[in-house]
């Protein structure tokens, strides 16, 4: 049972696809730090000097009152919020790596056209014809 285990975790897809998942959530963690580090601070800008995070609705209050300035403020206390700030950065964080991935299935799908529309080459006459048609040109020489 182990050797086949193993066979099976030593294909080329299985191998492929373990080092995908791990540049993938290399990636992740990128996107995550342009969204959350380079995105959200100019937008929170522009929205009035806010940090997109801290965007929450409070839906009941905790164990101190509110108001509360920031979402981390309102969870210490206990209070039960909405977060659709958080919300917010992730939707753009996802809507990032979807185009992403768009990309990268959009080039492969050109390189896969790109070999499919190659002409193919022409079969290699079998031995049988090969010498019929030196027969043939011998015949045709005389």
């Amino acid at each position: 049972m182990f050797k086949e285990f193993k066979e099976f975790a030593m294909r080329g897809n299985m191998l492929d696809m373990a080092v995908g998942i791990i540049i993938g959530a290399a990636f992740g963690a990128i996107v995550s730090s342009l969204v959350s580090d380079i995105i959200m601070p100019p937008i929170g800008l522009l929205l009035g000097d806010i940090d997109v995070t801290d965007l929450f609705v409070v839906l009941k209050q905790g164990a101190t009152p509110g108001p509360y300035l920031t979402l981390a403020a309102a969870q210490q206390a206990g209070a039960v919020t909405l977060n659709y700030g958080v919300f917010v950065n992730r939707v753009v964080s996802f809507l990032i790596v979807a185009f992403a991935v768009f990309l990268l299935v959009k080039g492969m799908n050109r390189l896969r056209r790109k070999e499919e529309t190659k002409p193919a080459e022409p079969p290699k006459p079998s031995q049988e014809v090969a010498l019929l048609t030196e027969i043939r040109d011998a015949l045709s020489r005389r």
